[in-house]
């Protein structure tokens, strides 16, 4: 950026001391009194681009943490889906177990109706809740001991069944508060990158091209680092080093796993499914699915977590090189290591 600079002042021998001390002291005078050196008119421009430009970046950033936010509210709630399926399955089988209960004891009680009446503790037995009869101990000296076994396991099988019902309405109350969750960091997702993208649009063709090139490059596009003389930490971190460099010219989309598009965390885990090794959904818990070992100790197929909130993943590939999906806009491809703040190494 162009700033201004102060004009020399020549003295003149035939100009009194105190003219050269005027001149000066009101030069001096009208530098402190003019404005701060600023950009010229044809830096201006420029410093807008770059201003927007990293705008969009801190945008894409922050679409990027509401990413593994979504991704982590998606996983529990596909988790919360199958305890609930699970338990309304087992509420079924409480519910069919207290019919056939029921139902034997009014096969006993349409036998004794037959018989001449009903007896009042066979009425008991085929109450909805019989659990206040049997308060009352001395109620079962006047029970026949098959008659009370059976009460005492109606009992118990309707308790089961009303345990499983309250579960089961407790987790889809969990479900329920996770799917909103999902939607409120899809709307933030979405929100950020139409706001990026609107960014862009705005730039002049040639900047918008510059920064796609410099910042969203295509993996394709980029020559293979030099990886020769890489030993991966175990035979399946190489092969989750394989399918990972595989994945490379792939596009970025967010909330994916695979196998055609990923997001940071998508494309680790897909790389070690592919590996026989199963990896959690975000990069905040990748960081926990392994061994921390040090960065002057990485090898090819440990998770190079990035920043401080765990919101980026990549995995290393040699030669000071990771693979990783960068940003919406992006391929999967290589770059530096150090691209990004690293807060944590994991050899999973």
């Amino acid at each position: 950026m162009a700033s201004h600079r102060r004009t020399s002042q020549h003295g003149q021998a035939t100009l009194a001391g105190v003219t050269v001390l005027s001149a000066a002291l009101a030069t001096a005078a009208a530098a402190l009194a003019a404005p701060p050196a600023s950009a010229t008119p044809a830096d201006q421009p420029a410093a807008k681009r770059e201003a927007a430009t990293a705008r969009v970046d801190r945008l894409y950033a922050q679409a990027e943490r509401a990413t593994e936010k979504f991704n982590g509210a998606d996983a529990r709630a596909k988790r919360l889906r199958g305890e609930v399926a699970a338990l309304q399955d087992r509420t079924a089988r409480a519910q069919e177990r207290v019919n056939r209960m029921r139902g034997r004891l009014g096969a006993l009680a349409a036998a004794e109706y037959r018989a001449g009446g009903i007896d009042p503790t066979v009425q008991l037995m085929l109450s909805e809740r019989p659990d206040s009869y049997l308060e009352k101990a001395a109620t079962l000296d006047r029970l026949g001991t098959d008659r009370a076994a059976r009460l005492r396991e109606l009992r118990s099988a309707q308790r089961s069944l009303e345990q499983q019902r309250r579960e089961t309405a407790g987790k889809l109350a969990e479900l329920e508060s996770s799917r909103r969750q999902v939607a409120r960091h899809k709307k933030e997702v979405q929100r950020r990158l139409a706001a990026a993208q609107r960014l862009l649009n705005a730039l002049p063709r040639g900047a918008r091209a510059a920064y796609e090139r410099a910042a969203r490059s295509d993996g394709h596009a980029e020559a293979v680092p030099d990886l020769g003389g890489t030993v991966p930490a175990s035979g399946r971190a190489a092969a989750a080093v394989a399918a990972v460099r595989a994945a490379v010219g792939s596009p970025y989309a967010w909330g994916s796993a695979g196998p055609g598009t990923f997001d940071c965390s998508g494309l680790t885990q897909w790389a070690y499914r592919r590996a026989g090794v199963s990896l959690p959904r975000t990069s905040q818990a990748q960081r926990g699915a392994g061994r921390p070992v040090p960065l002057g100790q990485v090898r090819p197929g440990d998770l190079v977590i990035y920043r401080s909130d765990a919101s980026h993943v990549g995995m290393y590939v040699g030669n000071g090189q990771v693979v990783h999906a960068p940003y919406p806009g992006a391929r999967v491809r290589y770059d530096p290591i150090g691209m990004l703040p690293v807060s944590a190494v994991t050899r999973p």
